[in-house]
């Protein structure tokens, strides 16, 4: 197989047809020797029907069907365990990753690199999408000590030696283009043109957005723990320093320290300051847990 496409299916039911056919008009002006990977992530409009009809009329298309929804980054992993082309795309289904840009992608690889993103130069999302993917990276990047363009999603292009490596990659907590940042190889980016999303609408919400990031963020970097130790430090060296203060002020001036109402807000705020803390380090714990479950990324219940 020379190339296979990976595309996890939500939402996205009355788009499927179409992104059949453009798909096989493009990577035919490539090769013939495609395969087309459709993951059925437990969409709720009965997508699976819709991707067994495409495989029966064609045998290049294939099926997986998820036993319940994992979430678009678990069920990219699922197409990419079951690729076996030299050349894997990965893309939405939305149409808005257009496929006729596999065209750049693959020539671009051609001329020696291993990973080719697509940037979108002129994103075609609502204010409040381009919003909070601006503000998910600019957190990320921070609390990662990283650098990635929030133009940059999961339309891109990899060889077999970077699905390879990929594969090695077991974690619970996912996110395809971080992961392949982490790799290495022979990386680049063009632009491409994105689309408007035609039909549906988009499935993360303010809290899965929020869920994402904190995912993202602890299976990536230990960050916020150090910064809870700082955090830590300095408000006991203020706390001494204020406690120096009111010894001072006491002998020297004679003024008396307040009684009740400094106590309790000092209580409350170390208090709270605590529950951050271990907060913080409980969701490490969780993750670490997660992990040592280990537990499959994904369970297939079907497919054609």
């Amino acid at each position: 197989m020379h190339i296979s496409i990976v595309t996890p299916i939500y939402g996205c039911c009355s788009s499927l047809n179409s992104l059949y056919e453009r798909l096989n008009r493009t990577l035919s002006t490539i090769t013939n020797d495609f395969e087309i990977i459709m993951v059925n992530d437990a969409s709720p409009d009965n997508a699976w029907e819709g991707i067994k009809e495409l495989a029966l009329k064609d045998k290049r298309v294939k099926g997986i069907n998820l036993s319940r929804n994992f979430g678009q980054h678990k069920a990219i992993t699922a197409g990419l365990d079951y690729a076996s082309g030299d050349w894997i795309v990965v893309m939405d289904c939305d149409l808005q990753d257009q496929p006729e840009e596999i065209v750049k992608l693959y020539n671009k690889a051609q001329e020696g690199y291993d990973i080719v993103f697509g940037r979108r130069s002129e994103r075609k999302d609502g204010f409040f999408k381009k919003l909070s993917s601006k503000l998910f990276y600019k957190v990320y990047d921070y609390f990662t000590e990283s650098k990635v363009d929030n133009t940059i999603a999961n339309f891109s292009i990899i060889s077999k030696k970077v699905l390879d490596s990929l594969k090695e990659l077991r974690e619970q907590n996912r996110m395809y283009p971080l992961f392949i940042n982490w790799i290495g190889f022979n990386k680049t980016e063009i632009d491409i043109e994105h689309a408007k999303r035609e039909e549906g609408k988009s499935s993360y919400t303010i809290k899965k957005l929020i869920d994402l990031a904190i995912d993202s963020i602890v299976s990536q970097s230990n960050k916020p723990l150090k910064l809870s130790i700082k955090f830590g430090f300095i408000v006991s060296l203020l706390s001494l320093f204020y406690a120096f203060w009111l010894i001072v002020r006491y002998f020297l001036f004679s003024i008396p320290t307040e009684g009740w109402t400094s106590v309790m807000v000092s209580i409350y705020f170390i208090g709270g300051l605590l529950f951050a803390n271990m907060g913080i380090l409980g969701l490490y714990i969780g993750k670490i847990f997660d992990e040592t479950k280990n537990r499959p990324i994904y369970i297939v219940q079907e497919t054609t």
